[in-house]
């Protein structure tokens, strides 16, 4: 008996209008391009007789199937997100679409700033710079305004290894600028 799996929290339905043409087209070229190139080579493999021991015939059809599964997700996906193409009446505060820039405030040697832009969850992988409006750093950055204060916890040290005695503590960041557009605007 395998464990229980509590069910994923459902995404935020919105998306930037730059995000939903990435999808469409993501969509496109796996329906138009991908998925024929596969049938074919499927089709050619299962021309040459015996299937069971057939590995490109084997591989070809679980990469169909995968390519598949990811045509109904993208399909399903578009059908539900709202695109988000205006920008809000106050632009002084951060909302989706928002690109922030922080000035950490206890990290005094290095003043770097950090640019973050709030998005849709389907388009975190586009930029770096990019954070789902689902995170709880965009939840606790939504509704500020420049020069607020912002605090954010988070690990010390590399937050890509895990360790039983890893520690968090609280960030504290200034927000430094509010812009709403394209990253090439400024």
């Amino acid at each position: 008996m395998g464990r229980y799996r509590a069910p994923e929290p459902p995404k935020t339905a919105i998306i930037t209008p730059r995000g939903s043409a990435r999808l469409r087209a993501e969509l496109s070229h796996l329906w138009k391009v991908k998925r024929p190139e596969v049938t074919a080579r499927v089709a050619a493999a299962a021309a040459l007789g015996d299937r069971s021991e057939n590995a490109d015939y084997h591989y070809g059809k679980r990469q169909l199937a995968e390519i598949d599964g990811r045509i109904r997700y993208l399909d399903k996906r578009l059908r539900t997100l709202q695109v988000v193409d205006r920008k809000p009446t106050d632009e002084g505060l951060v909302y989706f679409g928002a690109w922030v820039w922080l000035e950490p405030r206890d990290d005094l040697e290095q003043q770097k700033m950090l640019l973050y832009r709030i998005v849709g969850p389907d388009e975190i992988d586009d930029d770096p710079a990019y954070i789902s409006i689902d995170s709880p750093m965009a939840k606790a950055l939504v509704g500020r305004r420049c020069g607020q204060e912002v605090s954010i916890v988070q690990r010390q040290g590399d937050s890509r290894l895990l360790t039983f005695n890893a520690t968090t503590k609280d960030s504290v960041f200034d927000i430094v600028r509010i812009f709403y557009g394209e990253r090439d605007g400024f």
